[in-house]
């Protein structure tokens, strides 16, 4: 996913987006902050200021305070978080071998050397048995890692499917809020999950290799359809006449789909990371995406949105976790989880005598 913002006086527009959040919401930043202890509010106030000052060690460590599970730390991440809120978000994302990261280091350093701070926060998918995973990102942008203008935080998804999680939204905003004009996130895989990224940012950017086979044939409908901008990768080489032939196929395959934008319709590229083919010309069609977008007014209309859903979905998730650890029904779980696997019971008359007890005793 990406995220980016505009470049003119970028340092100095930081702080005064910050303060003009901050008088959007300033009942609900004075209510944060009267929760927080002098300790927590020393560290508040040094985050913050380490962020508007660009620090890359308060950047992490913001990231960190978001991702934690613990009750005081995410309070206190709610409460930077109101301070150094603003919005403009770009989603990335592709099947496994679309070489996502290879574009990301070609891009982000074509960004770094226009003048621009980059962020990319790289997603691992997380091992359904230990429970850890490879963060092998970072190894693989070696150039863009050594860029004093960039900044590469690897990220768990710890067994979200698609890897988009609330944190994911909030280390979009600390990026945002500690300089990087540009956040780019590099979501897992192509599935349903991309739906959640849609729901994220401004501009959903879709990357495919030019040699899918018939698997691609599932993504028309379910994910093409969300694409503001595909980009068909790897056209180099033998693989020039491959990338011509499926732009053509996602061309047409676009034209059956409804129009989402009055102003917009998605287009389809071809690019090159190995040669910087058509890297610079993808730009420009995101800048002009965005500029049409905030013209029209469709931009706002869209975050609004996004808002109202990203509110909903943090209640669920909290939901789901209160009705896991809820007494009444805690016990129950792995019994009645040996009956289903067992067969005894069908997997909807456990989950009715769960909400049942549940409901009971809330």
């Amino acid at each position: 996913m990406w995220k980016i913002r505009s470049r003119d006086n970028s340092r100095r527009r930081l702080s005064s987006v910050n303060l003009k959040m901050g008088l959007c919401c300033p009942a609900t930043v004075k209510q944060h902050s009267k929760e927080l202890s002098d300790k927590e509010q020393r560290l508040l106030d040094k985050l913050y200021n380490g962020l508007i000052q660009g620090h890359r060690a308060c950047l992490a460590e913001a990231i960190t305070l978001a991702e934690s599970t613990h009750s005081r730390k995410k309070e206190v991440a709610q409460a930077l978080l109101q301070k150094t809120q603003s919005f403009s978000y770009l989603g990335l994302s592709g099947p496994p071998g679309a070489g996502k990261s290879t574009f990301i280091e070609c891009f982000g350093k074509m960004l770094t050397e226009r003048g621009h701070k980059v962020s990319v926060l790289a997603v691992d998918p997380s091992s359904s048995t230990s429970g850890g995973s490879l963060l092998g990102d970072k190894t693989r942008m070696t150039e863009l890692s050594r860029d004093m203008n960039a900044y590469i935080r690897p990220s768990p998804t710890r067994g979200t499917l698609g890897g988009v999680t609330r944190t994911t939204n909030e280390a979009i905003l600390l990026c945002e809020g500690g300089g990087y004009d540009i956040v780019l996130v590099e979501t897992v895989g192509v599935g349903q999950s991309e739906f959640a990224v849609a729901d994220m940012v401004d501009m959903f950017v879709l990357l495919l290799p030019p040699a899918g086979g018939d698997e691609l044939q599932g993504i028309k409908r379910g994910i093409i359809e969300m694409a503001d901008l595909v980009a068909i990768t790897k056209a180099d080489g033998d693989l020039v006449v491959p990338a011509r032939r499926i732009q053509a196929e996602y061309v047409s395959a676009l034209k059956l789909l409804r129009k989402r934008s009055k102003v917009w319709r998605p287009k389809v590229m071809r690019i090159s990371a190995k040669t910087g083919e058509g890297i610079s010309d993808m730009w420009d069609k995101m800048t002009e995406f965005r500029d049409l977008m905030l013209t029209s007014g469709e931009l706002i209309t869209k975050r609004q949105r996004q808002q109202k859903v990203w509110m909903w979905n943090v209640i669920q998730e909290s939901m789901l976790d209160h009705f896991r650890s809820h007494l009444a029904v805690k016990d129950q779980i792995p019994l009645l989880e040996e009956k289903v696997v067992s067969g005894i019971l069908s997997p909807g008359l456990a989950a009715d005598l769960l909400l049942k007890a549940f409901k009971e005793r809330s």
